[in-house]
């Protein structure tokens, strides 16, 4: 029988957290607050949404197909074959309300109860996504959370595991770009992650939403390695259009991977997932096939990466992100930062800590608060110059 107790040790969730710890705080008069807390886009959604919508509605008279239309799979077929030069058949695709969901119900139909005769573990990035810690309860696993610094390149160091937990790791989440740090898992990296899931036979959960957000060049795909190396079976990717398309409402998040985990994570969503309305599945057809405007959104991020770097460059400690849309910025105590910047600045950011775990009476990030660069570029100038006059500039 599963412990009814297994949820009582997850911290609460960041922003209730961050509520309470302004509860008493208020921004300075005359000056605009600005929110950088939630990774939510601002951008102006894409021209196609409403009108595809509109043309599309009478199908919520409808139930719609669980697994994704043959034509939102077919898309995102089409996408993995443009983005990445893979060649993946519909059946090895499945849509999912959202890549959380996904992230958490494939835990669900993926994690044996067992491995190598104990409890399984599974693996996590610190500071981390907080769906990863509750999948993890959620199957009864223990969650192992590796420290993800700037000692090993905001990424974590699975292969310096003790082999004895590698041997017991059923699943290993990995999100690149990395949210917060920005921190862009490269192809020897993910090949040698792929090929210690192989020997200590493992999968690999690859969270790559913000995989659209980038400053220099595209960041290599999980499964996109895995093929190469012949070993699709260790990787599962999670994407959505949330931040490639600005569509976090939409809800059109998409998992891929071999033929067998995706027909184990169709058939529990087939009685546990909340399948995507067929006017939304008819917005991602278009979405997921069209790039023009995903190149757009991405030149403006790369504008706000542009401004960090101009405003926070000198920053002892300072580094822009290589992808995502969030800085994930150095401070002497987090909590502290975030109290002085909502009084003195108006700017509102979130504690490094909420989004880590304590292990060994360290948390990794403790000494960071993570900013969203979701707003306008001209607020966001504004925002980040208030930040630096007040933590780096003024003492």
């Amino acid at each position: 029988m599963a412990d009814p107790e297994r949820f009582s040790n997850l911290p609460e969730y960041a922003f209730p957290r961050l509520r309470r710890l302004l509860a008493d705080a208020t921004p300075p008069a005359g000056v605009d607050p600005v929110v950088m807390t939630i990774g939510e886009p601002r951008h102006a959604i894409p021209d196609f949404v409403a009108p595809t919508l509109a043309r599309t509605v009478g199908e919520l008279a409808k139930y719609p197909p669980n697994e994704g239309t043959p034509q939102f799979l077919g898309a995102v077929s089409g996408w993995l074959g443009t983005r990445y030069g893979l060649d993946i058949a519909t059946d090895r695709i499945t849509a999912l309300n959202g890549s959380r969901e996904g992230l958490f119900n494939a835990a669900l139909a993926l994690c044996p109860e067992r491995k190598n005769g104990g409890q399984p573990v599974v693996l996590i990035p610190n500071p981390f996504y907080q769906v990863y810690a509750v999948a993890a309860a959620a199957v009864g696993a223990r969650a192992v959370f590796v420290p993800a610094t700037d000692a090993t390149g905001h990424l974590p160091d699975y292969a310096g595991l003790d082999p004895a937990v590698l041997d017991a790791t059923a699943i290993c989440y990995l999100c690149s770009p990395a949210n917060p740090q920005g921190s862009v898992a490269g192809r020897d990296y993910l090949e040698a992650l792929i090929a210690l899931a192989e020997k200590h036979d493992f999968i690999v959960f690859a969270d790559e939403c913000y995989s659209e957000i980038w400053r220099d060049a595209p960041p290599p795909g999980a499964l996109q390695a895995a093929e190469a190396m012949g070993l699709p079976e260790r990787v599962v990717i999670f994407n959505s259009l949330s931040k490639r398309s600005n569509l976090p409402g939409l809800r059109a998040g998409i998992a891929a991977g071999s033929r067998a985990n995706i027909g184990r994570l169709r058939v529990l969503r087939s009685y546990s997932g909340a399948p995507l309305p067929l006017p939304m599945q008819r917005v991602a057809e278009v979405a997921w096939a069209d790039e023009a405007h995903v190149t757009a959104n991405r030149a403006l991020y790369q504008e706000k990466y542009a401004i960090a770097d101009r405003v926070l460059g000198n920053v002892p400690g300072y580094k822009g992100p290589a992808g995502g849309f969030f800085l994930w910025l150095p401070v002497d105590d987090g909590e502290a930062a975030t109290i002085r910047l909502w009084r003195e600045a108006g700017v509102q950011v979130l504690p490094g800590a909420y989004l880590s775990r304590e292990v060994d009476g360290v948390n990794p990030g403790a000494g960071f608060v993570r900013v969203a660069l979701v707003g306008p570029a001209g607020e966001t100038e504004d925002a980040l110059t208030r930040i630096r006059d007040v933590l780096y500039e003024r003492g």
